[in-house]
């Protein structure tokens, strides 16, 4: 089996793990960022097996900085993402911390 053969290419920013909808954003996430284990990564997200988190791995070291600007692009589009979502709120929800932010003792 090549390396590729664990991978779905969607699109160039959207690459998951073949059979699942995990992309490979978030098991490179947990591994170098949260400094989880393969084996940990692979018990949180019962849809993938050890193998695919390890060739993910592997696929990260085999293509270090293409692999980083997707990561990069990814974090950053997810930051975007969070902070329109802060910026239009619905409306119901900003009533609803006004409430709980006018009863709550000073």
């Amino acid at each position: 089996m090549q390396l590729e053969d664990y991978f779905d290419i969607q699109r160039p920013d959207d690459i998951r793990l073949k059979g699942t909808r995990v992309g490979i954003e978030t098991v490179l996430y947990d591994f170098l960022q949260k400094s989880c284990s393969p084996e940990e990564i692979a018990q949180t997200y019962p849809s993938i097996t050890l193998e695919q988190v390890y060739a993910t791995i592997l696929y990260y070291l085999q293509s270090r900085e293409e692999i980083d600007n997707y990561m990069i692009n990814w974090l950053t589009h997810g930051y975007k993402m969070r902070a329109e979502q802060r910026l239009n709120q619905p409306s119901i929800k900003l009533e609803f911390r006004s409430h709980v932010h006018a009863r709550s003792p000073s």
